[in-house]
């Protein structure tokens, strides 16, 4: 049996402390606070993990600079100390980064009144980044040449975090830290119908992949964690809550890369709203855009990419413009806002101006606890509130020994890296540009990686790469097929890896290492999960 298979077993007709209903960074930090304090608890998602609001981010740890110019000091204080451990318990997946904003005639601020604000920012984040410092336009041409300071007045340089890999990545750690501590999660199982009776819900799942008939389980606490649609679940389940979710649309554009340095630039775009690149390997990611939506279903348009090619182009000093062509990948999703349910929000709002704050709300009566919003620098706050409640409903926990979250100690890292150096690990390939393997090997996989060194041991095919520029070795594809709950190909080439994103569709397709990957993944279901791949995304198929 496979390991979701085997999952769906162990929910069906089962009995838990607390089901979470949606796997993305607000479900994931639930079930691994829950299952790492001791509760049985359940994870299921109609969908994959990570795989709608949460893929859709700008893999960006940050406490949130822009805010300061709403004053929500108190929201800015608590993300940047959510980013400060978030850097010291990741240290190999979340890495500090300079940021350098250049300010131009059109930008709301001047470089002097920006620069206070970054050195206000620092203060606020305890000082735990670099100084940050005030630039003038020939400076910001020194350290970043690509920059257009034709028009600049000048600018300043702070630093936050960002995801070394990519943030469905990051929500997969939790989902799997759940399932070290003993969680059942699975993925592409929907909630049909759920009934509360004598303190406690009965649940109707099914599972839409394979489409077999519903099943059951009961649970003490149901938790909503389903991001944008939380109004839709809540109302399923007859909860009244005290807030509500809006929608802002947020996209980017990933574009062969701009700059070599490893830092984000920044920018005001013409309505006054930031704007960055931002660096992802050998690609540059620009975005983002606030625009307001009523639905959690968007696409980038004609005119969304027109537009951040425009602003982009008119600040960079580029030997050719960006066009479309130059888009090998998009991301368009939306931010889950939250607001009283009893507040309007009509046109005359300032949608950028809504705070980005979460909410954790307990109905008491039915035992629900209801996840707004929330931001991935914020998740460990998320995870913890929501064990409070759980606890606050009569579920008994274990003490809170964060051994929850975050990487292995440096002792086992240490280790791990002296048995990869023996056995020549980094040498095994060849390619320049590359990051070390041994590196990456334990960033994405940390103590599982050391299984991966024993199959590289005995079979030294197992550390070759499988896609072309995919920065992806075979070791690494049985792994996934393991332990990492691949249902479709998407789930692979998007959400567990970042390929879909960084390599354009023709470089992928038809590839004779795509090929071998799906076998790999899927086995006898091969030919099909390819077939479904690319009928989704309408990619003809070569006869």
């Amino acid at each position: 049996m496979t390991l979701r298979s085997t999952s769906i077993a162990k929910i069906r007709g089962g009995s838990f402390d607390a089901l979470v209903i949606g796997g993305g960074i607000n479900g994931a930090v639930s079930a691994a606070v829950l299952a790492g304090r001791g509760a049985e608890v359940a994870l299921v998602d109609r969908g994959d993990f990570g795989g709608f609001t949460s893929q859709e981010s700008s893999n960006l740890v940050w406490g949130g600079f822009k805010y300061l110019e709403g004053f929500e000091l108190v929201l800015v204080r608590k993300l940047c100390l959510s980013r400060n451990r978030l850097v010291r318990a990741y240290p190999d997946n979340v890495k500090p980064i300079s940021f350098l904003a250049t300010l131009d005639a059109g930008s709301p601020y001047p470089p002097w009144l920006a620069a206070l604000g970054s050195l206000a920012y620092w203060v606020i984040g305890g000082f735990k980044t670099h100084r940050p410092r005030l630039l003038s336009p020939k400076k910001i041409e020194q350290v970043e040449p690509v920059v257009d300071t034709s028009g600049a007045r000048g600018g300043v340089e702070y630093y936050d975090a960002y995801l070394s890999d990519n943030d469905s990545r990051f929500v997969f750690g939790f989902v799997r830290s759940a399932l070290d501590a003993g969680a059942k999660a699975v993925n592409y199982v929907e909630v049909i119908s759920a009934s509360y009776q004598d303190g406690r819900w009965l649940v109707t799942l099914r599972d839409v992949d394979s489409g077999d008939e519903p099943f059951t389980c009961t649970c003490r606490v149901l938790i909503n964690a389903t991001g944008p649609f939380v109004g839709d679940l809540n109302e399923q389940f007859e909860v009244r809550t005290d807030h509500r979710v809006v929608y802002s649309k947020g996209i980017h554009l990933i574009v062969p890369q701009l700059t070599p340095s490893d830092r984000v630039l920044a920018f005001y775009d013409d309505t006054k709203r930031l704007f960055y690149v931002i660096p992802m390997g050998m690609r540059s990611v620009i975005g983002t855009t606030d625009t307001r939506v009523d639905s959690p279903f968007t696409e980038v348009t004609d005119e969304d990419r027109s537009f951040l090619l425009d602003q982009i182009n008119r600040r960079l000093d580029l030997a050719s413009p960006l066009t479309p062509s130059d888009v090998i990948a998009d991301r368009s999703g939306v931010r889950p806002l939250v607001v009283r349910s009893d507040s309007p929000v009509d046109e005359d709002v300032d949608w950028t101006k809504l705070s980005r704050k979460h909410e954790v709300e307990t109905d008491a009566d039915r035992s629900v606890i209801t996840i707004f919003g929330g931001k991935l620098t914020d998740c460990l706050n998320v995870g913890e509130e929501v064990a409070d409640a759980v606890e606050a409903l009569g579920v008994p926990l274990e003490p809170d020994t964060h051994n929850w979250y975050g990487e292995p100690v440096v002792h086992t890292r240490a280790e791990f890296f002296r048995q990869a150096r023996l056995m020549h690990l980094d040498d095994l390939r060849s390619t320049e540009g590359l990051e070390a393997l041994s590196e990456r090997l334990w960033r994405r996989y940390g103590r599982r990686a050391f299984g991966m060194l024993d199959e590289i041991r005995k079979d030294p095919a197992m550390g070759e790469d499988i896609i072309e520029s995919a920065d992806y070795v075979r070791v690494e594809l049985h792994l996934a097929a393991d332990t990492e709950m691949v249902t479709k190909l998407e789930d692979f080439l998007r959400r567990r890896s970042k390929i879909a994103q960084v390599i354009p569709d023709s470089d992928v397709i038809g590839s004779a290492g795509l090929d071998e990957a799906v076998k790999i993944l899927f086995g006898h279901q091969a030919e099909e999960k390819l077939a479904e791949y690319l009928r989704d995304r309408e990619i003809p198929v070569a006869t």
